[in-house]
């Protein structure tokens, strides 16, 4: 099997990455950036979204597992003083793969620049570059509101545990194949009105996102940010692509958005 792990920088993830690695080999595992079975990512949850990043043109292939040197994660679960343990499940152990549903965007444009899709893990955000955003929604090709506000998130059920939920959003179990809406800052008056709660949609579900006037937009996705010009609209989805994590024990996902919310 091969592998590769990433570290997030900082003294104690890389010392972790340099035991990892040296176990590893010993137990005849094979090191390789470019086409690993399995990432194992020291850091916290932004270190694994970077790794997903780096790996999201071959997901049906790579797995990951988390390993966090800060406070807990929702994707990286293991403790420090847990690394040999996972070691001797990550060479031994055959591993369950969880799969995750991810959110597809596609940006398209009103010149001849290219159509562009990105994957996001947790999140996709979209906000004006001056003043409010003013954006037509439109669900399954009908209609539905035009937004003003500060801005648009759309996020992962996975992702709903993070700036979605700051948002007001629901957390949603990421069994659940869908995406959910949430509003920043709308403008709800009598000559404007939106909705004015989250809206979650399945997977056979699309939002279209369209600018109500020309302007250059702020759009995140996960840690990435974009300045898009000239947009035609913004197209969001459940993708057909999913996210595999490798399991060798239980950790409810209820359990982390306990131990992380509620727990002292």
């Amino acid at each position: 099997m091969k592998f590769n792990v990433r570290s997030r920088g900082d003294h104690t993830s890389n010392v972790l990455t340099q035991r990892i690695k040296t176990y590893l080999e010993e137990f005849d595992l094979i090191y390789d950036e470019q086409e690993p079975d399995i990432v194992i990512s020291i850091g916290g949850d932004g270190t694994l979204l970077e790794a997903f990043h780096q790996y999201k043109h071959r997901l049906a292939l790579t797995s990951f597992v988390g390993i966090h040197t800060g406070h807990l994660g929702f994707y990286a679960d293991w403790q420090p003083d847990e690394v040999e343990k996972l070691v001797i499940h990550i060479a031994k152990t055959p591993f369950k793969i969880v799969e995750y549903p991810l959110l597809e965007v596609v940006i398209r444009h009103t010149n001849d620049q290219e159509t562009e899709r990105y994957l996001a893990l947790n999140e996709c955000t979209v906000k004006s570059m001056e003043g409010s955003l003013v954006m037509d929604v439109e669900i399954k090709g009908e209609s539905f509101e035009t937004f003003r506000g500060d801005g648009l998130c759309m996020s992962t059920p996975s992702g709903s545990t993070a700036y979605n939920k700051a948002l007001g959003g629901a957390i949603l179990h990421p069994s659940l194949a869908s995406i959910q809406l949430s509003e920043m800052a709308s403008i709800n008056n009598r000559v404007y009105r939106t909705i004015g709660s989250p809206i979650v949609l399945p997977e056979h579900h699309t939002c279209l996102l369209k600018p109500k006037s020309e302007g250059d937009f702020q759009v995140t996705i996960d840690h990435l940010t974009l300045v898009q010009k000239k947009v035609q609209s913004i197209q969001c989805r459940v993708a057909e692509e999913k996210v595999r994590f490798a399991r060798f024990r239980s950790f409810p996902f209820w359990k982390r958005v306990r131990e992380s919310f509620i727990t002292e």
